[in-house]
């Protein structure tokens, strides 16, 4: 009687499924955890200088349009609350920075005025009046 002495061999298959699990899990770890700087919601047209430089922790946008508004986080504000506004912010994110964009049209004094007011704070300003290349 003949015994059959020779093993079978199987074919070995590779399970992807843990390791898309774990790509996954990864993936939406870093999009949560991603900081995303918010823009701020007017069309401005900004100079070409090149004096500012980048900013770190953007915590506010200020835009300043053609015709001189205020715009903080897309709603228009007065020059008188710009001050007290940051003030504000600056409770919550005392090391946050304020990004100025002026339209190229906007008057001189306006932009001057937000940025003395931003300066007071304490907050530090970058890329006013500048447009990032």
């Amino acid at each position: 009687m003949a015994i059959n002495t020779k093993k079978k061999q199987e074919d070995v298959d590779i399970d992807m499924t843990p390791m898309l699990d774990i790509v996954f899990i990864m993936l939406i770890f870093f999009i949560v955890t991603t900081v995303f700087v918010k823009q701020a919601g007017v069309d401005v047209n900004k100079t070409s200088g090149t004096t500012a430089g980048p900013c770190k922790n953007a915590y506010v946008f200020i835009a300043i349009d053609d015709k001189s508004r205020i715009h903080m986080d897309k709603t228009e504000v007065q020059p008188s609350e710009i001050k007290a506004k940051l003030n504000s912010l600056r409770v919550e994110n005392p090391e946050g920075s304020v990004v100025i964009q002026a339209d190229q049209d906007a008057r001189a004094g306006v932009v001057l005025d937000v940025l003395d007011q931003a300066r007071k704070t304490g907050a530090e300003v970058c890329n006013a009046i500048d447009s990032e290349k």
